[in-house]
């Protein structure tokens, strides 16, 4: 049995309203969000705050899932630091990425994140 596989977008939430935001991701079909920032917050735009995003996206019949440990750029792994800087190959190379990346392929392929 083949699997289809569906896009995976990229999306950063820079300084857009949520509405803007909701109104991108509904253009372009999105039905889940995997969080991958570490530190889910936002000082200057606290809509993006994690609990904030997922009950917007919630009510915008968006799954919300997140992934920050598995894919975040501030890994607990210390092994992933050289002078206090995340090495990004080192970080890829890790089983909790790793799992992290699975899930989006999975997750690519059922067309909702579990």
């Amino acid at each position: 049995m083949s699997a289809t596989l569906h896009p995976v977008f990229t999306i950063g939430h820079s300084t857009h309203s949520l509405e803007a935001f909701m109104a991108l991701l509904r253009k372009h079909g999105v039905t889940a969000l995997a969080d991958v920032r570490s530190a889910p917050y936002s000082r200057y735009n606290p809509q993006f705050n994690r609990e904030a995003l997922e009950k917007s996206l919630t009510a915008n019949g968006i799954k919300y899932v997140f992934l920050g440990r598995e894919l975040g750029a501030r890994p607990d792994d210390r092994s992933c630091y050289v002078n206090g800087r995340v090495q990004y190959a080192r970080l890829a190379h890790t089983e909790l990425f790793r799992s992290g990346i699975e899930r989006v392929v999975r997750a690519q392929m059922n067309t909702a994140l579990p």
